[in-house]
């Protein structure tokens, strides 16, 4: 079974769904973190300043790797709830984070198209904004 396949169940038990494991589970560490806002915040702290900027600016997304992705969420309410995820769903954190980080670039870019976080931070964030984006990523 795939990764995403033993999340898919846990990640379903959250709450609302996009209707694609993967997007839930960008989803639901956007909202662990308060939104797109808070998640930006974290992650600049984390010391991915330069490639957050270019996931919310509106020119070519620089990648990231679980582990940066790792290391910049230690300690954030979203780091300890990518930790559980992955312990409840019996899966290699680091999987996870690898997981999240082949997809996040694209969805944080997805959620600010103006090229900036929304007004109050986007933490009424909703999972279904992650639907379309999904289908763009033949996913």
């Amino acid at each position: 079974m795939s990764l995403l396949g033993a999340l898919e169940g846990l990640v379903g038990g959250q709450g609302a769904s996009s209707g694609n494991p993967a997007m839930d589970l960008v989803g639901g560490l956007i909202q662990k973190s308060g939104g797109v806002g808070g998640l930006v915040s974290s992650l600049e702290q984390g010391g991915l300043g330069s490639v957050v900027a270019s996931w919310v600016g509106n020119g070519a997304n620089q990648s990231v790797n679980g582990q940066q992705l790792g290391q910049a969420l230690a300690g954030t309410a979203a780091g300890q709830d990518v930790e559980a995820m992955a312990q409840k769903a019996g899966v290699n954190p680091q999987d996870l984070l690898s997981q999240l980080a082949q997809y996040l670039p694209d969805a944080v870019n997805h959620l600010t198209p103006n090229g900036q976080v929304p007004a109050g931070g986007g933490s009424g964030f909703n999972l279904g904004e992650l639907a379309g984006l999904a289908s763009k990523l033949g996913l």
